[in-house]
């Protein structure tokens, strides 16, 4: 992991976040100069739709799904690993770490 990075993005699904999170990483890995990247998510989902075992149904996702195959263009390769919730401890953290500061940030003082 090169870079990690949490943010506050309104009501939104799970499947939403982890497209969202997607475009995003896509995003600093090409600001880094990156070449090869290998996507590591708990969502199943999300994996199979960008290696395109499944087709996106849900008219919520297809803009996401579309700006994140846009994205994928920039890379001479990137691979898709699903994993268990349990193995994306650090993910987990990050949401956790970002809630706590939007939180802290909200309350009256």
């Amino acid at each position: 992991m090169l870079a990690a990075h949490g943010e506050r993005i309104g009501v939104a699904t799970n499947n939403v976040a982890e497209y969202r999170a997607l475009v995003a990483g896509l995003e600093k890995a090409a600001e880094l100069g990156l070449n090869e990247i290998e996507v590591i998510s708990d969502s199943e989902l999300l994996v199979k739709q960008m290696r395109g075992e499944y087709r996106v149904k849900n008219a919520g996702l297809k803009p996401l799904h579309e700006e994140a195959r846009r994205e994928v263009t920039r890379f001479a390769g990137v691979e898709y690993r699903a994993v268990r919730r349990e193995e994306n401890a650090r993910a987990d953290q990050i949401v956790n770490e970002t809630l706590d500061r939007i939180l802290e940030s909200e309350s009256p003082r």
